[in-house]
């Protein structure tokens, strides 16, 4: 072809109709939290607060990246015998181990008979997303339940993987700020034999609200009873109360009762991994034999979905918590982090207290981990977003790493006046 018959091919190409066999594509929602985060960013008041993304800051309202992670990540650097080869299918090896073992203690007896292991994957939201996979098309299962409210993610993280329905269990009360432990039974006891139970192992995503012990007994009783399957997701260990035994204590508990069980571990929160997407689905059988067969079609779901996971990160966590001097460390860097959440929910208590907002703001304080559900409704949380720039998602949720010493009395200021010139018409 001359090259005249090149020019006319190229003016052809160019004055042909615009074609695109994505037309019928709509535009989908904005995810919240992260729309949230944008237009704070891109906000210019003054006084702006982000009380939308649930990650970690210091007093100074700053990023911390743990001490620990920096010696960790210094050590691994000057270790010219690692190399950027794969990874298993099922992940860095000498991670999963310690992942289960933190999760569950040394000593639990599904440890110590082999019948639990786990598996590396990408962060907490990949574990839900492996775990539910093998639940829908190995296992057949068709029904998930999730607590209302839960974390939006989990719901379409089921209904990905191949769930055909997802149900709602009662779990928060408007009235009292706290658990409806009886809505929560009841849903549970007429639950389907062999539903998928997505339950919150500790600092409840969005409530901050928690079973207590007793209440989690009754749960699994529940459970036992109607032959349901426990999937816990721990985002949160150790950094919620800054115990990492009491934060895994109700995952321990169905263990010790003879569950078979499924439990997405993130260390994003407790080692600020965010961006690294570290995490570790432990997985509980009965049979120790089986262990071999479950293993095997959890590598061909990996293999199919993202062949194997990075390294880097669980390097990282696999690093700390085989040493004995960074893991004590590690645990005085959650208590950190932990202690200071603590004290701003008194101090967002005292102000709102002291300034005589309408309500019982105890639940502030009684609430644990990250986040606090304020009890603001949604035109309330408009408002504080629209007219005081502060950002929070429209349930009422804040994250409570966002308030800080300087900017406490500003949040329960724009909150006294929310709740003073905007009633509760929902």
């Amino acid at each position: 072809m001359e090259n005249t018959d090149y020019k006319k091919l190229h003016y052809t190409l160019e004055a042909a109709p615009t074609m695109s066999q994505f037309e019928d594509v709509e535009l989908g929602p904005p995810i919240e939290v992260f729309l949230m985060n944008k237009l704070y960013n891109e906000d210019s008041f003054p006084n702006k607060v982000n009380l939308g993304v649930g990650a970690y800051r210091t007093n100074e309202g700053k990023p911390w990246v743990l001490p620990v992670v920096r010696i960790a990540e210094q050590a691994l650097a000057n270790d010219e015998i690692l190399n950027k080869e794969y990874l298993p299918v099922l992940g860095l090896e000498t991670f999963a181990v310690a992942a289960t073992k933190m999760l569950l203690g040394v000593d639990n007896m599904a440890i110590i008979d082999n019948r639990a292991f786990g598996v590396q994957c990408l962060s907490g939201t990949g574990s839900l997303r492996v775990g539910a996979e093998f639940l829908a098309k190995v296992l057949g299962r068709k029904i998930f339940y999730y607590s209302n409210p839960t974390w939006e993610n989990h719901k379409l993280v089921f209904k990905n993987a191949g769930f055909e329905e997802g149900r709602e269990y009662r779990y928060w009360c408007s009235k009292s700020r706290g658990l409806d432990i009886n809505g929560m039974l009841e849903d549970l006891r007429n639950a389907p034999e062999g539903s998928v139970i997505i339950l919150h192992s500790c600092a409840h995503n969005p409530t901050g609200c928690d079973p207590s012990p007793e209440q989690w007994d009754k749960i699994a009783e529940v459970m036992k009873e109607r032959r349901l399957f426990p999937f816990f997701d721990s985002a949160y260990q150790g950094f919620a109360s800054g115990d990492l035994d009491k934060d895994a204590a109700a995952v321990r508990n169905f263990a010790n009762k003879g569950f078979e069980l499924f439990c997405a571990q993130s260390f994003a929160k407790n080692f600020g991994l965010y961006n690294e997407r570290v995490g570790n689905l432990t997985v509980i059988l009965n049979n120790v034999d089986l262990v071999p067969n479950v293993k095997s079609q959890l590598t061909l779901l990996i293999r199919g979905m993202y062949s194997n996971p990075p390294s880097h990160g669980a390097r990282i966590v696999s690093y700390v918590l085989s040493n004995k001097d960074l893991y004590d460390q590690w645990r005085e860097n959650i208590r950190t982090m932990s202690s200071r959440i603590i004290q701003m929910r008194q101090l967002l208590r005292d102000n709102l207290e002291r300034l005589g907002t309408p309500g019982d703001w105890r639940h502030i304080t009684q609430q644990i981990g990250m986040f606090s559900y304020t009890g603001l409704n949604v035109l309330q949380s408009e408002n504080m977003v629209k007219k005081h720039h502060v950002y929070m998602l429209k349930s009422g949720r804040i994250s409570m790493c966002g308030i800080t010493p300087s900017n406490v009395e500003y949040v329960a200021k724009s909150i006294h006046e929310t709740v003073n010139s905007v009633t509760n018409k929902l």
